[in-house]
């Protein structure tokens, strides 16, 4: 427990980069004059005093809790024992609350909000007399949204992730979140599931607050966090309800103050070194699919430029060694921690990583995860016993995808890494889910399902519709999976063999849009290749007859994101946030 501590003591032994006339919240409140007068008097009228801010780091916590956001439904305890650890460390903590994207409820997708909160983010930390942020996140675009704006402000900031939730449970079976949603919904489409049954397991797949409890996009984004070195060590495996969770709030809202005087701002840890330790990571992990985005939207924000042949270099040589779901068939998250946590993950990957680059404990990664262990080989696996002998990512390209696409190979079963079959196209997803479960659909087991204007414009936000519905016809024929093509993105609780991301998009005119039904298509795993089987003439032939369709928006923040919204291959971030490689991140002197 060591690494959760941040004493006094140990501040004596640093030398301070800060002192009291230098913290940028001074600016707001030590000056003799007008303004800051009315700085100090309207604290007071919210009854604080000069011994609340007078040489002291203001702190703020950017909390993402609303009431329709079961993940973070904790949030409003954690936030007061994040303040609880800041004042006994010496600070001042401001709750600055930022928009809530509760994965569940917001349509047609969080992801078209992402941006939105990377720049309320940004800008709350720009605009408020804080020295240092606490991060307060888990769902799934909050990690990055958070982290995505933080960075570019580039205050010191550190990461409190909200922790998985319990495990599930129906009829003594272990429920997963959103992997068994997927499963007993196909059982119920194929008339397994009464609707007693279905509502019991309704009432026992989400048992507390917190996150999925798969290896989804938040247990994937959050333990990103941490291997980027932005959260106190093994802070992104605590489940929401443990004990743990509250004193790694406490120690994190200690830490923060600490971060502040020794000045350890974004900079100094996001390197390109961490975000290679964060795709290893993901790799190993069985991660989301999801990753790819996000990460390098963060790596571009923080002037590193990773893209997609660095996560398939990596899947290459690093297996997956978490046997959780939905790459794992039995154990979740709460079991994961109880194995050792990511700290436990990465004591086996000590040949890959790089140890030395540093993180918000002011250490290196090296010295965050000496003696971490693993308690339970066969959640946590060692190198020469994988659950699955590459990465859990493989990127193809081709003639289908010239900027990329991603499959989830450790998820999908291996007679379909490699096959050829007709396409079944379907041009959104209403037209495809009034047809789905028709008797009448042609549609055999070898056909490839096509969804096509489902990405970053033509969703719009790219929804997670990637993994699409099995077609009942193929559901009462015992057939469970199928090879299926999209541009949009799938949940990281999902699996099966679902090519996502598919870049260009088809909304903007690439090469999934000139597809046709009965066109072969054949994918290639192993090789990493995708491609449909007719002729570069024939494409072009087929160009030269598509319309562009008719814009999504023509106002407010939908307007925004179409002028700006980046593919898929370069993160999703907005083309006027994203940092030039190589320059300096910061605010400017607005004073």
């Amino acid at each position: 427990m060591r690494s959760l501590e941040s004493s006094g003591a140990r501040r004596k032994t640093l030398k301070n980069k800060k002192t009291p006339q230098t913290l940028r919240s001074a600016r707001w409140f030590a000056p003799d004059d007008l303004r800051s007068f009315g700085h100090r008097s309207r604290a007071m009228q919210m009854g604080y005093g000069p011994e609340d801010w007078a040489g002291k780091p203001l702190i703020g916590i950017i909390n993402t809790w609303s009431d329709i956001n079961p993940c973070h439904a904790h949030f409003k305890h954690r936030v007061e024992d994040i303040k609880r650890g800041i004042l006994q460390a010496g600070g001042m903590p401001i709750e600055l609350p930022a928009i809530s994207l509760a994965e569940q409820y917001v349509k047609p997708t969080t992801m078209l909000y992402r941006n939105m909160l990377a720049m309320d983010t940004e800008e709350l930390i720009r605009c408020h007399p804080v020295d240092g942020v606490v991060l307060m996140g888990g769902c799934d675009k909050t990690t990055p949204g958070l982290l995505m704006g933080a960075t570019s402000a580039g205050l010191p900031m550190i990461y409190f992730p909200a922790g998985p939730m319990l495990r599930g449970n129906w009829h003594g079976k272990v429920l997963g979140s959103g992997s068994d949603a997927w499963k007993y919904w196909d059982d119920r489409r194929a008339g397994l599931i009464n609707d007693q049954q279905w509502l019991e397991i309704e009432g026992g797949i989400a048992r507390s607050h917190g996150t999925c409890m798969t290896m989804g996009t938040a247990s994937t984004m959050t333990a990103m966090a941490e291997t980027l070195g932005m959260t106190l060590p093994g802070a992104s495996s605590i489940p929401a309800p443990d004990a743990g969770h509250v004193r790694m709030a406490a120690a994190t809202g200690r830490r923060i103050v600490e971060m502040v005087w020794e000045d350890l701002t974004p900079d100094q840890v996001l390197t390109h070194d961490a975000f290679e330790n964060a795709i290893i990571v993901a790799m190993a992990m069985g991660c989301s699919t999801n990753a790819i985005i996000h990460l390098i939207a963060q790596a571009r924000r923080a002037g590193c430029n990773i893209t997609l042949d660095d996560f398939d270099r990596y899947s290459r040589i690093v297996p997956v060694l978490a046997n959780v779901r939905p790459s794992g068939e039995t154990y979740l998250m709460e079991d994961f921690f109880y194995a050792g946590g990511l700290p436990g993950l990465m004591s086996r990957l000590l040949d890959h990583l790089h140890l030395d680059a540093k993180t918000v404990t002011g250490r290196s990664l090296r010295e965050n995860i000496a003696g971490a262990e693993v308690f339970h080989d066969d959640v946590i696996r060692p190198l020469d016993n994988p659950i699955y002998k590459e990465g859990a990512l493989a990127v193809l390209r081709g003639n289908l995808a010239p900027d990329g696409c991603v499959i989830k190979p450790s998820a999908c079963p291996e007679h379909l890494h490699q096959h050829t079959g007709p396409a079944l196209v379907f041009d959104d997803y209403p037209s495809m889910k009034a047809v789905i479960d028709s008797d009448d659909l042609d549609v055999t087991p070898d056909h490839v399902l096509v969804l096509r204007n489902a990405g970053p414009l033509g969703g719009p936000g790219m929804p997670e519709w990637g993994m699409l519905p099995m077609p009942r016809k193929l559901l009462k024929q015992g057939v469970r999976d199928m090879l299926r093509l999209s541009d949009a993105r799938m949940s990281g609780t999902s699996y099966g063999a679902c090519v996502l991301h598919i870049s260009p998009e088809s909304y903007v005119g690439g090469p999934l849009a000139l597809i046709r039904t009965g066109d072969m298509i054949t994918v290639d795993v192993p090789n990493r290749t995708i491609k449909v089987e007719i002729s570069d003439e024939e494409l072009e032939a087929r160009r030269a007859q598509w319309k562009a369709p008719e814009p999504r928006y023509e106002r407010g923040y939908g307007w925004m994101f179409s002028k700006h919204i980046q593919q898929a291959d370069e993160g999703c971030d907005f083309d006027f946030l994203r940092t030039d490689f190589g320059r300096p991140v910061g605010e400017p002197d607005i004073f």
